[in-house]
């Protein structure tokens, strides 16, 4: 059987991040099962119009309930509206909050709840 709970945040900081069972990266993409490191050029994401409904579909696809998404150490990454939309339509619960304070949350989630969430550990 798949294990579905998601990966807990062990660490945070500027340009920092560890993830039990995925290691050590800057920017994360998790969901209950996993996650992986998340690359923002995929989708060609930058801070203004920020994170787009392409970059939260990994997250649904994987059964997450409630996303949590990251603004960045200096909240400087928005979240495009079609991606709130997306998310709503869906169903899904979503926190938007400050890079730390997003983390805090998914791990307190991530304890009872099919949590997934997007990460910037930087700006």
């Amino acid at each position: 059987m798949k294990e579905t709970r998601s990966p807990r945040i062990t660490s945070i900081s500027w340009g920092h991040m560890e993830v039990d069972g995925l290691g050590a990266g800057k920017d994360f993409k998790l969901y209950p099962g996993g996650g992986r490191e998340w690359n923002c050029n995929e989708t060609n994401t930058r801070h203004l119009p920020g994170i787009q409904p392409a970059d939260v579909q990994e997250l649904v696809e994987n059964g997450s309930k409630v996303v949590v998404l990251s603004r960045g150490m200096q909240l400087q990454l928005q979240t495009c509206p079609e991606t709130l939309q997306l998310l709503k339509e869906k169903g899904i619960s979503v926190h938007v909050e400050e890079t730390k304070s997003a983390a805090k949350l998914y791990n307190t989630l991530a304890e009872s709840e099919m949590v997934g969430g997007l990460f910037h550990s930087t700006c």
